[in-house]
């Protein structure tokens, strides 16, 4: 399964820097988790069984839980089970189709 979620807190004093730590700490959760990931501006993706993907999901909003007393936790999943590589190969059909590697 790949996830894709977001999540930040919800309240906090100096609200750009401290979101900025929260979220990096949620990132560096999903890095260490060993999994296969991808960050860009609006989501984490993570892909693998489902309950390593759920224990990472959850860990990382502990992190942000850490540094605020609300978090926010938007998350969507592609459930495909006996696939993995599709953080990848998913981009990779579309480049094909469309004629070249837009990464």
């Amino acid at each position: 399964m790949i996830v894709a979620f977001s999540v930040a807190p919800t309240e906090v004093p100096n609200a750009q820097a401290e979101m900025a730590e929260a979220v990096a700490a949620a990132v560096k959760v999903v890095r260490d988790s060993g999994l296969p990931n991808e960050t860009n501006a609006m989501f984490t993706l993570v892909e693998g069984e489902w309950d390593e993907v759920m224990d990472v999901v959850k860990r990382a909003t502990e992190a942000v839980l850490a540094v605020s007393p609300r978090v926010g936790l938007v998350l969507k999943a592609d459930i495909r089970p006996g696939h993995s590589g599709q953080i990848t190969s998913k981009v990779d059909s579309v480049n094909r189709i469309l004629g070249g590697d837009l990464a």
